[in-house]
């Protein structure tokens, strides 16, 4: 199986890493790419002369709103659950609402679209969780954010374990920070508390990778697409870290 000619959906699919992954899989030859997300503007910018590429708004907390979104792209062979969102508080200082906030994007709306997606596919498929390497280890001031991505690692290899006798394999990416909109919001964020400049604050973001960078977009893309291509059907139930040999 390549992926061209197959028919994926990708949450988030309006910015960063599922704007890459939308375009990186419509380049590969994939006959449709559906991307979902809540804000019109920016799914429609990706999708803006693509013919591959449809953009479907979507609340992915919404049990409703996903299970139209999966009738209106029908049948669809590949699923990576991207959407997500990071805030960060002291834990003493976090609240309910905030927690709440941060299961539903993260955790919930992961397993209601890899759910609505595996009631579809016929045969052969793959379905893909990007998490992060805070499901694999704990970074301070996102307690909730760390906890829902642990969960998605569970919740993906407990999946994989259900579908090891289909075609169907179930694995999480987890990368490191990401050159992406949602940390140029955490620089924003760590210059407000420490006031360090930009380039100071990206820099320890940085750090975190032994290799002294921001992971890219694509190296994600490239991970995802192996996992659909040829010879990956051993690959079932992992979550594969990209970030640099920090875990």
């Amino acid at each position: 199986m390549t992926v061209e000619g197959t028919r994926v959906l990708i949450t988030g699919g309006g910015s960063g890493v599922g704007a890459d992954l939308a375009r990186g899989f419509a380049a590969a030859g994939a006959s449709q790419v559906i991307i979902a997300g809540r804000r019109p503007e920016p799914l429609n910018a990706v999708a803006e002369g693509n013919a591959a590429i449809r953009a479907i708004p979507t609340d992915i907390t919404n049990e409703a709103q996903v299970a139209s979104l999966f009738e209106s792209a029908g049948p669809v062979d590949i699923v990576i659950a991207n959407a997500g969102a990071a805030e960060s508080a002291p834990f003493k200082h976090t609240t309910l609402d905030h927690w709440n906030a941060m299961m539903a994007v993260n955790l919930t709306g992961v397993f209601l679209t890899l759910r609505a997606g595996l009631s579809q596919m016929p045969g052969w498929g793959r379905l893909i969780s990007v998490a992060s390497t805070a499901g694999l280890k704990g970074y301070a001031y996102v307690a909730p954010y760390a906890a829902a991505k642990h969960g998605v690692v569970g919740m993906t290899r407990a999946l994989a374990l259900e579908l090891a006798k289909s075609d169907i394999t179930a694995n999480a990416l987890c990368p490191g920070f990401l050159d992406t909109e949602m940390t140029d919001r955490s620089i924003h964020n760590i210059m407000e508390k420490t006031g360090k400049s930009a380039d100071e604050a990206r820099t320890a973001l940085a750090a975190h990778n032994p290799q002294k960078r921001l992971i890219q977009p694509a190296e994600v893309t490239a991970a995802a697409l192996w996992l659909c291509g040829p010879g990956s059907e051993g690959i079932n139930g992992q979550a594969i870290a990209i970030a640099g040999g920090e875990v």
